[in-house]
């Protein structure tokens, strides 16, 4: 369901509120399709969270957003997929060491997607966040 919307009623995000409507439709849905998922998802936003100057806020485009600092680190759908920009060799690196996808939307970027389906597939999401997490450090630092 997630990809025919995405695809067919991609103007459709530009409406106030209706990504967000979207969203939590995804999330009621995964009650049904996987009871785990909004744990897993709870357990993410808690464990990034707790690191030093990482924010939540809702994503633009529906989901929940990472901010290290106001910049953001990756998002989370209510549906377990999780979206992270990466420069295109981190991308390269990480789709060939795990199960992750071009994004969803932007496939000639750096950007990944990343389905959260079980709980060997939460830790992997954290690593992931994680890794944009020090990149993130790793820049502010250097400027």
């Amino acid at each position: 369901m997630f990809n025919l919307v995405v695809k067919y009623a991609a103007p459709l995000k530009h409406v106030p509120v209706l990504p967000h409507l979207f969203d939590a439709l995804l999330k009621i849905s995964s009650i049904f399709s996987n009871k785990y998922l909004l744990d897993y998802l709870d357990e993410i936003e808690n464990e990034v969270l707790s690191w030093e100057h990482v924010a939540l806020q809702m994503h633009k485009f529906g989901g929940t957003q990472f901010n290290f600092n106001g910049k953001e680190l990756g998002h989370i759908h209510g549906n377990g997929l999780l979206d992270i920009l990466f420069s295109r060799k981190t991308k390269s690196e990480l789709m060939l060491k795990y199960c992750v996808n071009e994004h969803h939307v932007f496939k000639d970027s750096g950007w990944i997607s990343f389905q959260v389906k079980t709980e060997v597939d939460k830790k992997i999401a954290i690593q992931l966040l994680r890794y944009s997490y020090l990149a993130a450090l790793k820049n502010e630092l250097a400027a």
